[in-house]
Order: C-alpha cells, then sequence, then structure tokens
C-alpha cells in the first residue's frame, strides 16, 4: 500500500471511514456463469459465509506493543498446528510495525507466544510466510512500503535479509518510490514475486536466487477497474493452485480516498502473467480484507481476512462441526435475488 507522507497513510484514512461502513452486508451477485464445479470460478471459491465466532484475533485493546494489529497477517497449517504471523503496533501514529507470532490446534483458537514480538529490529508489516526446505522465507513491507525479506528455521527468531533488490525487464532499478505488500508463489526452482506500487497495480517479478528480481512486463499483471469496485486501488495478497489453475485474492477500494470500505476480490489465470478478475467481485463487500486461503484437515477452504482483525469465512454448506452438546450454527439467509460471497 503507499506512503506518500507517512507509512501509515491507510491505515489514517481507513480510520475516516463511516462505522456503518463495517456493518455492510456480505452478500454478493447471483453467481455468473463461469462460477460452479466446471468455470473458472468454483462455487467453494466464491460462495463464504462468516464464522458466527468471529473475530477470532484482534489487538489487546491494552497497553502492550500488540494493542492493535492490522494490514495481512498470514496463516500456514502445518500438520495439526496453525501458525498465524501478524503486525502489532501500540498507537497512532506508530513509530514502528513489530512482527507477532500466534499459534492454534484448530484454527479457531489462537494463543500469542510468549515472546513475542518475535522480530522488532525494523518496520515489518503486511507479511507473506512461504516454507522451502526447512526454512521460513517471510516477506513483508518495512517503512515506506520498502518490501523485505526475514528468514527463520523456527518462525521464531528470524534474520534480516535486507530490501529486495527488484529491476525493471530490463535490468534498471525500480523509479523511487515504493513496492509494498509483496506476495511469493515458488514453481520449478523460480520465485514469483507480486507486489504494488500505492496499490496502483499489482507488477510481477521474478528470481532464482531471492536476492535480484526482475520484472516480466513492466506494466501490471493485475491493474485498477474498469469496475468501480477496484478502480482506486488493488493489491494482491495471496496465490493459490487449486483445479489447475491459479488463483488470486486480493484487496480493493473504490473511493479516491480510500474511505470506502477495504473488500477482498478474486482473480484467477493460467499463466501468473494474464489474470481475469471474477465477474461478481468483490467476494467479501464489507471491511474485511487482506485475505488468505488455508485447506483444513478435512480438505475444506476456509477464508481468513486479516484486515482490521482476524476473521474467518467458510464455504456455503460447509460448516465446522458444532461443539459437543450445541447443535450446528444456521448460515445467514440469503437477500432475495441474492447470491452470497466470494473469495
Amino acid at each position: 500500500m503507499p506512503a506518500p507522507s507517512t507509512p501509515v497513510s491507510r491505515r489514517a484514512r481507513a480510520l475516516l471511514a463511516p462505522l456503518a461502513l463495517s456493518l455492510a452486508v456480505c452478500t454478493a451477485p447471483t453467481p455468473e456463469p463461469d462460477a460452479g464445479p466446471t468455470g473458472a470460478f468454483p462455487a467453494e471459491l466464491v460462495d463464504w459465509v462468516p464464522y458466527e465466532g468471529n473475530p477470532l484475533f484482534t489487538g489487546t485493546g491494552t497497553a502492550t506493543w500488540d494493542r492493535r494489529i492490522r494490514e495481512r497477517g498470514f496463516i500456514l497449517r502445518e500438520g495439526d498446528a496453525w501458525k498465524l504471523w501478524y503486525t502489532g503496533y501500540e498507537s497512532e501514529p506508530a513509530e514502528t510495525m513489530h512482527l507477532g507470532y500466534a499459534t492454534s490446534a484448530d484454527g479457531l483458537l489462537f494463543t500469542r507466544h510468549p515472546d513475542n514480538p518475535v522480530f522488532a529490529a525494523t518496520w515489518t508489516e503486511d507479511v507473506h510466510v512461504t516454507k522451502r526446505e526447512g526454512v521460513y522465507y517471510l516477506f513483508a513491507e518495512g517503512r515506506y512500503d520498502i518490501a523485505h525479506l526475514l528468514t527463520a528455521t523456527d518462525g521464531v527468531r528470524w534474520e534480516a535479509q535486507g530490501s529486495l533488490a527488484i529491476r525493471t525487464r530490463s535490468g534498471t532499478p525500480l523509479s523511487p518510490g515504493p513496492y509494498g505488500t509483496p506476495t511469493v508463489w515458488v514453481e520449478n526452482g523460480t520465485w514469483y514475486l507480486f507486489y504494488e506500487r500505492g496499490d496502483e497495480g499489482v507488477w510481477l517479478a521474478t528470481s532464482t536466487d531471492r536476492r535480484v528480481w526482475r520484472n516480466v512486463e513492466d506494466t501490471p499483471v493485475i491493474a485498477r477497474g474498469p469496475d468501480a469496485y477496484d478502480r482506486h486501488a488493488v493489491a494482491l495478497n495471496q496465490v493459490v493452485r487449486y483445479r489447475d489453475r491459479y488463483y488470486g485474492v486480493y484487496h480493493a477500494n473504490s473511493d479516491p480516498d480510500w474511505k470506502g470500505p477495504w473488500t477482498t476480490c478474486l482473480a484467477a489465470s493460467d499463466d501468473l502473467v494474464s489474470w481475469r478478475k471474477y465477474p461478481g467481485n468483490p467476494v467479501i463487500r464489507s471491511d474485511d480484507s487482506s485475505g488468505v486461503l488455508v485447506e483444513d484437515e478435512e480438505g475444506r477452504l476456509r477464508l481468513y481476512t486479516m484486515h482490521p482483525d482476524v476473521k474467518l469465512w467458510l464455504p456455503r454448506g460447509r460448516p465446522l462441526p458444532a461443539p459437543a452438546g450445541q447443535a450446528p450454527a444456521a448460515e445467514p439467509a440469503r437477500a432475495a435475488g441474492e447470491e452470497a460471497m466470494s473469495p
């Protein structure tokens, strides 16, 4: 996200949003023809209902380093362990953003690590975590939305690896300015880095050594608009592979001053370069963004939105089992003529 004069510009603008935005109805239009089992956007990716126990994880609300949380946190499930990395801060405007860590046995109740913050040496927010050959790689925004990399073998003791060196397609350095919301996909030895510049679009660069990255194109692979819902801001939060196609979860804003809700949207691609936006976007229309998809132990996809707090969304018709002795909660009814949401 951009930081033209301060590294907390999105937060400052968000504070101006009317409170009513947080109460927006989380429904999407009737699914488009390409939604469904054989379409580009399967129903399980575009029809979500909120978990009744939301929010799952918030700032402490007390005088701690993580009194508040913000931006994209990231969740990995490793066997029976659910691991959450998040950004915490104490006050507005914050002097720095620190990295926190929490764990869960079910992806619902998260417990903060006793040694939090687990990284406080430099500004760290809007994080993306991947694990390769026993090493965790955490890509994050630093101060002024400059992307940087941390590594750890345990997900707790992080070492700074410096800012990312991104080059244009011809090999020259990027023009001065922010390059944030780093999102990574790894395939066949190539690391794909998606990043935004002031939320004005999503660019793609690749690397084989994670040291120097070169643009695939010098224009965005995901641009703003043309529809109103993402006309004024876009940033990619995650890429997943599902049914032989790539899907990108991204957040967007329809307001030129970013006073509207930060919504969650979906796009699909066959090659990571050409992307098609879901015609029914945004899939979550309330002020809940920075989405991450995680598959649970039953093969059910869960969508976690991380900003402004952590909430869970489940595919319609696939609720979580009710605790012993309790009846399953009823799913929210759809409004007449409307379908539910989409990630």
